[in-house]
């Protein structure tokens, strides 16, 4: 009798595996066809009981493939069969961010519609309109703008949508999102503005949209550093012109007494070294150690920029 149930106990686990060994292939084949928008096979998984909610190790579920491959009627019937409009990734990616970062407006709209969540993070702190505008999808963050989206949302390294579109140089994207009161003159956990971080990445198109919507040109971040001082430490010629040409201070030192002439002499640039002279750029300032820029450009054996600079 006890071999008979320890047999009967076999049975019935090795069944149970079986079961659940399909139901799990049944799920990876759900999302499979949701990657490849096969409605029928979706729809029969479906009809099988395959929940719409299962997910692979990283928490990504068919409605989520769908929405990032685009398949809008394999979203349709997902949604309409209680996918979950609001379940996250691991990492905290949901169906809205995934139609954020790939550029989907169609199902964006239709995601809100069924209840997403706008103000949803990422792990990183991304919500949608950061995502959409880092990537610069201007038509979906007028979109998302629209639907109620926070322009002022930060991320943990306290980047908001302005910043993000800033620094990839999308100037549309900060365009729109400047139309939408987006705060400009914001700063991040290092003091950048946006502007600071066009700057940093010789965006000039993005530079021009910035300042003509008013972003403060003299700004500074955590060292005090401008976006001048920024530009020219990059050797960014073009952007170091049209700061000059906008106002910028060129006498404005960080907070270690480095001017913009100091940073162009240590970085060796001719052109700007005599831009930023024919700018009234004082050749006398000295840096907290009692550094001119003369001084710092022999030291770093720029000869020809320490001529100029006699």
């Amino acid at each position: 009798m006890k071999t008979t149930r320890l047999l009967i106990a076999t049975l019935t686990m090795l069944l149970t595996a079986q079961v659940m060994a399909g139901s799990a292939e049944d799920e990876r084949e759900l999302r499979l066809a949701a990657d490849v928008g096969d409605v029928e096979t979706v729809t029969q998984l479906l009809d099988k009981g395959v929940s719409p909610d299962s997910a692979n190790k990283f928490g990504k579920n068919a409605l989520m493939i769908a929405v990032e491959n685009n398949n809008f009627e394999t979203v349709v019937i997902l949604l309409n069969r209680g996918a979950n409009v609001n379940a996250r990734t691991v990492a905290g990616c949901s169906a809205l961010t995934f139609a954020a970062e790939n550029g989907h407006p169609a199902l964006t709209a239709m995601l809100l519609e069924r209840g997403a969540n706008l103000h949803d993070r990422t792990r990183a702190g991304w919500d949608a309109l950061m995502i959409a505008a880092r990537y610069g999808i201007t038509d979906m963050v007028e979109q998302l703008l629209f639907k109620g989206a926070d322009p002022k949302a930060s991320d943990k390294h306290g980047h908001n949508a302005v910043m993000m579109a800033a620094e990839k140089g999308h100037a549309e994207t900060v365009a729109m999102l400047a139309k939408h009161h987006a705060d400009l003159n914001s700063r991040d956990k290092n003091g950048s503005t946006a502007l600071i971080l066009a700057a940093d990445q010789g965006h000039v198109e993005t530079i021009k949209t910035l300042l003509s919507h008013k972003a403060d040109i003299n700004k500074q971040d955590n060292d005090g550093a401008t976006a001048l001082i920024w530009a020219v430490g990059q050797d960014e010629l073009e952007s170091v012109k049209l700061l000059l040409q906008s106002g910028a201070d060129v006498n404005l030192a960080d907070h270690d007494g480095v001017t913009p002439l100091m940073e162009a002499a240590r970085t060796g640039s001719e052109e700007i070294v005599k831009l930023l002279l024919q700018h009234n750029a004082d050749k006398t300032n000295k840096d907290n150690e009692g550094h001119t820029a003369a001084d710092i450009a022999v030291k770093k054996k720029h000869n020809t920029v320490s001529g100029l600079l006699k």
